[in-house]
């Protein structure tokens, strides 16, 4: 500190110095990734994984749920069929929940995907990639890095794990719920799908609607904001020269 400052009862400004040698070496074209990218990228897919398990695991408490629902249901014919229906709440708040994690999961896999792309796959195949490349990827690696942000929206989210999961289970749902009320029941339909005052018009159709509105969030044409994902069904791909 100066004498003039501290005869002013100042404080110095302290200018930041952005330091030149910050990052030099990270990713050298001829040295390839150095071990700090690599540290990186192991931690990317530790966290990757972490995610991926959480939804692993909710799809299994769905699972756990449906079975016991269904074992219930058909044990007896004197327990009622709107439990199948209640399970199948409970199926829909599981997708909801896994959704949302997918929004998280999908901001370490995009991470994963973009170190795999841009940095694995140029030092395997220098030559061979680069007409794939982006040069404004590490200008967006480092955003996000710098200012985390979901990548997909829950509506896409939901679609992913309907296609993957959930839509088949809402399948088998609908399914068990159909045979439950038409043939352990003496009355005919619909008067069979009833629930207290509910006709059994009114919920036949609240089932009927549900399972339609997952089918279009399920089927609909979109683009998908996801990237490297595999979403094509045909995987296996001939790569003749």
């Amino acid at each position: 500190m100066s004498d003039a400052e501290a005869a002013d009862g100042g404080t110095p400004e302290r200018t930041p110095r952005a330091d030149p040698a910050i990052g030099e070496g990270l990713l050298d074209e001829n040295m390839g990734p150095s071990s700090a990218m690599a540290h990186l990228y192991r931690g990317e897919i530790h966290r990757m994984k972490l995610w991926r398990q959480r939804l692993d695991r909710t799809t299994n408490w769905a699972v756990l749920l449906i079975a016991a629902v269904l074992t219930w249901a058909f044990s007896s014919e004197t327990n009622p069929h709107y439990v199948i229906l209640v399970g199948g709440a409970g199926v829909l708040l599981f997708a909801f929940v896994e959704a949302r994690r997918y929004r998280a999961y999908e901001v370490w896999r995009s991470r994963v995907r973009a170190l795999q792309r841009y940095v694995w796959a140029v030092g395997l195949d220098p030559e061979g990639s680069r007409d794939d490349l982006d040069d404004s990827w590490r200008e967006r690696l480092a955003a996000d890095y710098r200012s985390p942000e979901l990548q997909i929206s829950t509506e896409e989210a939901l679609a992913h794990r309907l296609r993957r999961v959930y839509f088949p289970l809402f399948t088998v749902i609908a399914g068990a719920w159909v045979l439950r009320v038409t043939a352990f029941s003496d009355l005919g339909w619909p008067a069979s799908a009833a629930v207290g005052q509910v006709s059994g018009l009114a919920v036949t159709a609240v089932v009927a609607g549900g399972y339609l509105a997952a089918a279009v969030v399920c089927c609909r044409p979109r683009t998908w904001h996801t990237r490297g994902e595999l979403l094509e069904e045909n995987l296996r791909t001939d790569r003749t020269e």
